[in-house]
Order: C-alpha cells, then structure tokens, then sequence
C-alpha cells in the first residue's frame, strides 16, 4: 500500500480550517473528496499543521495511503483537476516511506505574518494581509519579540481551547521587520500551540503602537495567564510556509 506525499498551497479564506468538521467546508474534506474521485477509495488525509479557518498555506504537507498504486505526477495533476475550483493546490506530490507521518515526523514548522501597514485598506490583498493603518514601529517589535525565544510555558499566548499536552514549547527564530508597506513577522519551532503565532502577533502590535514596552511583553510571559495577552489579531495574515523534516 503506497504512501503518498503532497505538498500543499491553499488560500485559507473560503474554509473553516484544515481539520474536517461537521459543518462548512475543510482542506482536508476537499482533498479527501479529490482522492475519492481518482481512486474510488475513501481515505484519510493527514496534514502537518491544523491550520485554522482563514489561514493560509504556502508549504503545508500532508500524506495519505492508497490501495492502488499511482505514479506521483499523475496523483498531482488528478488531485488538481479534481480540487477545482477549490483554491487548494498541490505543488508537489511524492511516494514516501511507509513510515512517514506528516505531523509527527516534522521537526520544524515555519510561519509568515503580513501586515499591511498603510493609511489605505487593501484592493488585491484583502484576506491576504492584515490591515493595520496606524503607524507601526518594526524595530521595536523586533527587539521585544526577543524575549520570546528560548522554551517557556506559552500560556499567555495559548487558546483556550488549545489541545496540546503542555504550554512549553521552544521558539527557534522569531523575527519582525518592514518590507515597504508591510511588517512580516517570520518565527520558527518544532511546534506551536493553538492561536500562538496570532497571539504573538496581536501582543506585538502594542508594542508597534507604542502602548506596550518591551518590558510589557515580558511581563505577559511571565504571567503565564491568557488574560495577559495582547488582542488577538485576524486570520488573515498567516501563512504556513514551510515544514522540516
């Protein structure tokens, strides 16, 4: 039973997030219904991040298993057709070791935020960036996003509803800086908890306002209390870019 690799782009916008759910449309119901259509086989698709409704993906990954064999570039261009004109796509598509597990052999997830950080709202991008049109102070961002590095208990920037085991995870990179008319905020981890990149992001921006000084963002670290943290900023910004194995 071969086992297949896909690598993933998605405009998040139209789903309710990659987990299938009771109601609404999901990345995984879409390209499960896909897979049914080339092979007239029921599958289970797993992908290596839960995005959630409104996120985007530039490199998610996912795998599946299949009775039948195929070869991959036919896989990618079946599951394209079939995908329409769902705004999914699968850039890459490979057979992989049987032991391969999209989410549990990742040993790094990379996220992008963008912010459009201009007086006019957006044209072209909208549900793409978020749409901040007060001055924001990149550098400042940067030098208190900092703090966050290193393994600490997350839980001022933790969901409620957040699943994991623990609140401690360990943040590789995180980095924040103005390209024009946008602030990117690209960060790094083996893993991350539920609404922890947007958390990040809505702390940050206090912090870019001038309302929250770098001591501030300590100081919801350490409080290790959700109540601590910044607003949360929108869906719309968020990217999954890419994942390590």
């Amino acid at each position: 039973m071969p086992r297949y690799r896909l690598i993933l782009e998605y405009d998040g916008a139209p789903f309710v997030g990659w987990q299938r759910q009771a109601e609404g449309a999901s990345v995984q119901g879409a390209l499960e219904d896909a897979i049914e259509k080339l092979s007239q086989s029921r599958v289970t698709v797993t992908g290596a991040g839960r995005t959630d409704a409104g996120v985007h993906a530039l490199g998610q990954v996912a795998h599946f298993d299949l009775d039948k064999a195929f070869a991959a570039d036919k896989v990618r261009d079946a599951l394209n057709h079939y995908l329409r004109p769902s705004p999914i796509v699968v850039v890459e598509a490979a057979v992989t070791a049987e032991d391969f597990h999209a989410r549990f052999s990742a040993t790094g997830r990379h996220y992008l935020f963008r912010i459009l950080n201009r007086r006019a709202p957006p044209a072209l991008e909208a549900g793409k960036v978020w749409h901040v049109p007060v001055a924001l102070d990149a550098g400042a961002m940067h030098h208190a996003a900092q703090v966050l590095l290193g393994s600490h208990d997350f839980t001022t920037f933790r969901a409620a509803e957040c699943q994991a085991q623990s609140p401690v995870k360990t943040l590789d990179m995180i980095d924040v800086s103005r390209r024009g008319e946008e602030i990117h905020l690209t960060t790094s981890a083996r893993s991350f908890l539920h609404h922890q990149v947007r958390s990040f992001v809505g702390s940050l921006k206090q912090v870019g306002e001038g309302k929250w000084r770098a001591r501030d963002l300590k100081d919801a670290l350490e409080a290790r209390d959700r109540s601590a943290c910044g607003p949360v900023c929108p869906p719309d910004g968020l990217y999954l870019v890419k994942v390590d194995y």
